[in-house]
């Protein structure tokens, strides 16, 4: 009798962390030569396995107004869900599980997180749902959004899902040049927007954390469509190239200020803002080569216009450049943007202007919580603030500097 009680038990579903562990372990063996198509109905299939039925796998569309399903055998497909005001949507901007009690058991939700960038969210539904199935759902969403980033480099198929309609030639070139667009970690963290998503041509970004010091750039390419896209990719190019040759500022704009010129002549050039953030100090550096200033902001206030000494745009050859420093304290962050977010104006109307953007950065601050919620928000607003109207690229990068050093924080985690 005790033994028959034993095999019952081992018959029932098993949500044990020893459950788990071979669970995820199966999902990443049979991942690994999986064709990308059928990664999101193998997500479904090993899902059942611990009772979840109704799997969807919500991604963010390039507009980041939805959230949209991908397809599969297996799959529910929804229609694409509203970021703002949708259960999913809170999760996918807070980076936060959450649950809903509904007639036939619970609705989890579930953010598919890719080291520190939102993916997207996992949404299953079960019976019941105890520590266990909390804890094993996570690591499986996070699993997951490490298969979806990897497996995107071998299709086309998670890009169109993403895109909610048609994409210029230039817009396509621009984002397969962008890195993530959200990084969050304990020493800093970033977000950025383009806008208009399916039509940016000129503007680009780049960042890299390397060890304790941020980098980042951004840029803007003179004239539209196809020639913008091919000038921002070679200044981007360039700026990597000298990045990761570890160079200061000085030389870093030398060298794209070269490899600009010598490509293209003097007839065309970049403006750019290129930064160096010490994560551990909140020591920063920056070199604003024709670009609006930043804007430093405190409190959900902005405190100051980072002016600086100007520097010739990139392209024109020889200038000198101007590097300014600022201090900045825990918790504050820094807000890069370019030059189509202000000058917006109708035929004969005056320009949308700085003073308008910092009363919609202080109207919306307050609302939001992380960087990458105050930036969707921000651009969101200013893109009804202008009417809908978005003649020119109009792009947004924030930083919110916290403090720590990467060795400090490794002997915390020891």
């Amino acid at each position: 009798m005790a033994e028959f009680a034993w095999e019952k038990s081992e018959a029932a579903v098993d949500r044990s962390e020893g459950f788990g562990e071979r669970l995820l372990g199966h999902l990443l063996d049979r991942a690994h030569e999986m064709p990308p198509q059928l990664i999101a109905p193998l997500v479904a299939e090993e899902v059942r396995a611990i009772g979840g039925r109704d799997v969807s796998i919500l991604l963010q569309d390039y507009g980041q107004l939805l959230l949209v399903p991908l397809p599969g055998k297996g799959l529910t497909v929804e229609d694409p869900v509203s970021i703002d005001g949708s259960r999913a949507g809170t999760v996918f901007l807070n980076a936060t599980p959450a649950e809903h009690s509904q007639a036939d058991g619970v609705r989890m939700f579930l953010p598919l997180l890719d080291g520190s960038d939102e993916v997207g969210v996992l949404a299953v539904t079960l019976d019941r749902v105890d520590d266990d199935d909390r804890r094993l759902l996570r690591r499986l969403a996070g699993l997951v959004a490490d298969m979806l980033v990897t497996k995107n480099g071998y299709t086309d198929r998670f890009f169109q899902a993403r895109r909610r309609e048609p994409m210029s030639v230039a817009a396509e070139i621009q984002w397969s040049l962008l890195p993530p667009l959200s990084m969050n970690t304990p020493q800093v963290a970033v977000a950025g927007i383009l806008e208009p998503a399916y039509n940016v041509a000129g503007d680009s970004l780049d960042y890299a954390l390397n060890d304790d010091i941020l980098h980042l750039a951004m840029i803007d390419a003179m004239g539209h469509g196809l020639n913008a896209a091919v000038l921002a990719t070679v200044a981007v190019g360039a700026y990597r190239h000298a990045r990761r040759a570890d160079v200061g500022l000085d030389e870093l704009y030398a060298f794209m200020d070269a490899a600009i010129d010598e490509q293209f002549g003097p007839d065309q050039f970049v403006t750019a803002q290129m930064m160096r953030l010490d994560v551990g100090t909140g020591h920063l550096q920056w070199v604003n080569a024709g670009h609006p200033a930043p804007l430093l902001i405190r409190d959900h206030q902005v405190i100051q216009t980072l002016d600086s000494p100007g520097t010739l745009p990139v392209g024109f050859g020889g200038d000198t450049p101007q590097i300014s420093t600022r201090q900045l304290r825990r918790g504050d962050r820094v807000l890069f943007y370019t030059d189509g977010l202000v000058e917006e104006h109708q035929t004969g109307g005056e320009q949308f202007g700085e003073e308008r953007l910092i009363a919609t950065i202080e109207r919306v601050g307050p609302t939001s919580g992380a960087v990458q919620q105050m930036v969707r928000g921000l651009s969101h607003a200013l893109m009804r603030e202008r009417g809908g109207t978005t003649s020119d690229d109009a792009s947004l990068f924030l930083v919110e500097w916290r403090g720590g050093t990467t060795e400090h924080l490794a002997d915390a985690e020891l």
